[in-house]
C-alpha cells in the first residue's frame, strides 16, 4: 500500500499491486486493473520509488519470517 494525494489535496493508500499504468498528462494519471484511475499530485518517479520501497519492505519482512 502506498499514500497518494489526489488534486484537491486529500490523501489515500492505494494497493500498488492493482496499478496497470501510470502516465503524466500533464498531472499523474494511475489506472488500475479494474479500469477505474486516479489523478494524484505526485510525479511518476516518486510514486515508482515508493512502489519499490513498499515491495522490497515486503519481501524482506516475508525472508524473515523464513529464516
Amino acid at each position: 500500500m502506498i499514500t497518494l494525494t489526489n488534486l484537491n489535496g486529500n490523501s489515500f493508500v492505494l494497493n500498488s499491486n492493482l496499478i496497470e499504468t501510470i502516465e503524466s498528462i500533464p498531472e499523474t494519471k494511475i489506472t488500475l486493473t479494474n479500469g477505474k484511475y486516479f489523478l494524484v499530485s505526485e510525479i511518476k518517479e516518486d510514486i515508482i520509488r515508493e512502489v519499490i520501497a513498499y515491495n522490497r519492505q515486503i519481501f524482506q519482512n516475508s525472508l524473515k519470517l523464513m529464516e
